[in-house]
């Protein structure tokens, strides 16, 4: 357990819990660890789901596939993060879209009990749990904002105007590349390029690989209102 300590103390689970404490905790409840290589499938579409997973190193990713055979990615979560924590409570616990290793990974797995007996024992890990629950409930909210809009230039400044409340400045570190933008936004990579170059042309925004600059913030909103 000792080895894992450092990347439980930057998960949003253990967030303000101090190294000793979560060494204390975790002794008082029963976890299993799993190694993953890249491309690994973590779990299936509609597979149980009784335990919350926490990525201690590495990053996955969420897909959804389609009859069509199309598969959209949803999300994904580096280390730190953790998936599952809705699922463990729910009447059904079924996953609802298939998770993958996109890199190698090390991810720990708490049964619900367990997690109960964690927020009991400790407030910390109970208001980092209903955060993180309350910041995928908004993520969605983003996520159902961001397919109710009808053109491919509302959907691209609302996720850089996501972003910008993020980063709080103009210069951002965008959180995915080209390929995983167009996923999230569920248009063709051709359509997302050729829409971020008219907005650069528009003087709306600059931009170079994940980096990106909002050149006139106003005209970056005024996109929503076309």
């Amino acid at each position: 357990m000792e080895k894992y300590l450092d990347s439980l103390n930057k998960s949003i689970l253990f967030k303000n819990v101090a190294v000793d404490e979560i060494s204390i905790l975790l002794s008082t409840v029963q976890y299993n660890i799993t190694n993953y290589e890249k491309n690994d499938v973590i779990a299936i579409e509609e597979d149980d789901c009784h335990s919350l997973g926490i990525i201690l190193n590495g990053s996955v990713e969420i897909h959804k596939p389609f009859p069509s055979g199309k598969i959209v990615t949803i999300n994904n979560f580096e280390a730190g993060n953790v998936f599952g924590e809705a699922l463990v409570f729910s009447g059904t616990h079924k996953y609802p879209a298939t998770i993958i290793s996109s890199t190698d990974s090390k991810i720990m797995y708490i049964n619900k009990d367990d997690i109960i007996k964690l927020m009991m024992a400790n407030d910390k890990v109970l208001n980092n749990f209903v955060s993180v629950l309350s910041n995928r409930i908004l993520m969605l909210n983003n996520r159902m904002t961001n397919l109710s809009y009808d053109t491919v230039r509302k959907k691209i400044a609302n996720v850089i105007l996501n972003e910008y409340s993020k980063q709080q400045s103009k210069n951002l570190i965008l959180p995915f590349c080209r390929k995983k933008m167009a996923e999230l936004l569920n248009i063709p990579r051709p359509s997302l390029s050729r829409e971020l170059a008219n907005m650069k042309d528009d003087g709306i925004i600059d931009y170079y690989k994940n980096k990106l600059q909002i050149i006139d913030v106003d005209l970056l909103e005024d996109c929503l209102l076309e």
